[in-house]
């Protein structure tokens, strides 16, 4: 594979290597917006944003693959029904089931991040002490999962990517209350951190028989930058720039991120094995596909079922 991706792309294969540290800016980014969307709000409201966030372009995603993946003509084996199904609830991965998106993993990651925010910051209410607080026993009780090798802490704690999360936390203390040490030196720690779990899980020696190649400087460069670029936007120095894209492009990100990789390879096939399209022309055209596909899922389901189930939800009560 690693021969072939180079065969096909000799100079953007080394830089394209480094798109897979976009899981973590994006756990960057989801700390801070984590942090801000759970700032005052009761446990109901919280719950409700996140699930009708989460799930609605994720069950498409889940159906939209699993029907693919049962054509006949489709090289790619499905998995069962009941897999199936049981990946509609976002815990395939802990119930040790099958994954139909091979990115679910992330969005495991994100839902034990939200259950902790949920019961230690946002049940008791969000404030700058209790955030902080936070950050500081969640950092240490990592570095005790780590060294523990106690499954259960593994699971909870998630050393391999809390720091992201924290270090996205600290950049919103950033943006509500200004200049800050404490808030500097979450995000510091949680770099430093973080960097060494990204070098630990994605650096290996150069291989030419392997999928890609990253460099250690090149990950702690990349991972630098996303926290870099988080920052910059939070504290509000890149204002001058007109972002207005930005906002279809946010839009377009989730539902992009869940079909683009199985089912990007399935329209890979096609264009290029058997319509012959030669592979920059191949690459484009895939992206446009999965843009589109991704457009689909945002205007036809989550505009239209986010709300629905966003209001259901909020009305609901445990009695």
């Amino acid at each position: 594979m690693g021969l072939l991706a180079r065969a096909q792309f000799p100079t953007l294969s080394s830089y394209f290597a480094y798109g897979c540290l976009g899981v973590q800016i994006f756990f960057v980014i989801s700390g801070f917006v984590i942090c801000m969307s759970g700032w005052g709000r009761p446990l109901r409201s919280f719950f409700a944003s996140r699930v009708s966030r989460l799930y609605p372009a994720y069950w498409v995603a889940i159906i939209l693959v699993t029907g693919v993946f049962a054509l006949p003509w489709v090289a790619y084996k499905a998995v069962s029904p009941s897999d199936a199904l049981v990946n509609l609830t976002m815990l395939q991965q802990p119930l040790g089931v099958d994954r139909v998106l091979g990115v679910c993993w992330t969005l495991w990651a994100e839902l034990r991040f939200y259950a902790l925010f949920a019961l230690f910051v946002v049940l008791p209410g969000a404030t700058r002490h209790r955030v902080v607080l936070f950050c500081a026993v969640w950092t240490l009780g990592s570095a005790f999962a780590e060294a523990s090798d106690l499954p259960l802490l593994d699971v909870v704690l998630m050393p391999e990517y809390s720091s992201y999360f924290i270090g996205g936390m600290g950049i919103y203390l950033l943006h509500r209350f200004g200049h800050d040490a404490l808030a500097w030196g979450i995000i510091g720690i949680s770099f430093l951190i973080g960097q060494h779990y990204a070098i630990r899980e994605l650096w290996h020696p150069a291989n030419v028989d392997a999928f890609s190649y990253r460099s250690a400087t090149g990950i702690i460069a990349v991972v630098a930058f996303g926290y870099v670029a988080v920052t910059l936007i939070a504290l509000g120095k890149v204002n001058w720039a007109d972002w207005r894209w930005l906002t279809v492009a946010g839009a377009l990100t989730y539902p992009f991120y869940l079909v683009h990789e199985h089912l990007g390879w399935v329209v890979v096939w096609v264009l290029h094995q058997k319509l012959g399209i030669p592979s920059y022309g191949t690459f484009a055209l895939t992206v446009l596909v999965m843009l589109g596909l991704a457009w689909l899922i945002y205007r036809f389901v989550e505009q239209r079922l986010t709300p629905v189930l966003k209001r259901s939800l909020s009305a609901a009560r445990v009695r």
